[in-house]
């Protein structure tokens, strides 16, 4: 079984998984000794039997939208599935890039544990929070993991979708800990190897787009019976100039390849799903090679 790395992603978010795609080949030392699959929450029927349905999160009922911006992030428990349960797998989000050399990843000493995945202590106000937006697996460990019948869970209240998603089902003593370079949060720096634009407002690509994403609330209003809500205004510039670089001169690789057509980029941009300037920005965009060697310049 040939080491897969699964771009899990949506409509929404296809620009960016294809370019996520493009990057962990051309920054790979060994770009044949892996394989690359963009699999699609479009992909899986079971999803439309859901839609406008109440799902546990957070221990409240929330409605669950095909349409939401990261309607996706169930599909990342798929790969053990797909890989039949064998060889390593890593999933990455949609929002995911390769600065560094992912085939890393996959020869690294598991010491007999199922995945590896980025502690991220303090977020949402935990310690042990993991990030599972990013995961090495080995699929042979992974059998329990089974996507459709997970998913149903949620909605008979059996899973709470953040247990789900934080890992939290898993056996004690099975997951191991990512370095944070390998899903680094909107920090581009020298040691970078997968560089993660999670803030969602100021993902690169979407920069002056309404808002189409669900928000939590905000802690003074939690005691409601609802965990989240639609947020007015607008996707921001992001604040480092060297990631939008980064990301254009990769979409201009993509175009130049023929793995992303105008047709494509066309249609993403009257659906909002990539900014409006992104074939300005595309012409502006300096080789990829030079924005690589920019940033491991920086001291």
């Amino acid at each position: 079984m040939t080491n897969t790395v699964f771009i899990h992603t949506n409509e929404k978010q296809l620009v960016g998984a294809i370019v996520g795609r493009r990057s962990l080949k051309r920054n790979s030392a060994n770009p044949d000794a892996f394989d690359v699959k963009i699999v699609s929450q479009e992909d899986f029927p079971f999803f439309q039997e859901f839609d406008g349905k109440k799902f546990l999160r957070g221990g409240k009922w929330r409605v669950w939208e095909n349409s939401d911006l990261q309607s996706f992030t169930p599909v990342r428990f798929t790969p053990p599935e797909l890989m039949g349960y064998q060889g390593r797998a890593v999933v990455i989000d949609p929002d995911v890039f390769a600065v560094g050399d992912v085939s890393e990843l996959f020869d690294r000493d598991m010491q007999g544990k199922a995945l590896f995945a980025k502690p991220r202590p303090g977020h949402k106000g935990l310690q042990d929070y993991l990030a599972s937006s990013v995961m090495l697996m080995d699929c042979a460990k992974l059998p329990h993991w089974n996507v459709k019948k997970q998913f149903a869970q949620m909605f008979s209240g059996e899973l709470d979708y953040e247990t789900w998603i934080q890992l939290r089902n898993e056996p004690e003593g099975s997951i191991g800990h990512l370095e944070s370079f390998w899903n680094d949060f909107d920090r581009l720096e020298p040691d970078t190897k997968l560089i993660h634009n999670t803030k969602r407002r100021t993902q690169p690509w979407k920069s002056g787009l309404p808002i189409d994403y669900m928000n939590r609330l905000p802690k003074f209003l939690r005691f409601l019976p609802i965990s989240g809500y639609r947020r007015r205004g607008t996707y921001l510039q992001h604040p480092d100039s060297r990631q939008e670089q980064f990301f254009f001169a990769l979409v201009k690789e993509c175009v130049e390849a023929g793995e992303i057509s105008d047709e494509l980029l066309k249609r993403a941009m009257e659906k909002n799903h990539v900014r409006h300037d992104a074939a300005e920005m595309i012409d502006r965009a300096p080789p990829v090679d030079q924005v690589l060697t920019e940033i491991r310049a920086t001291v």
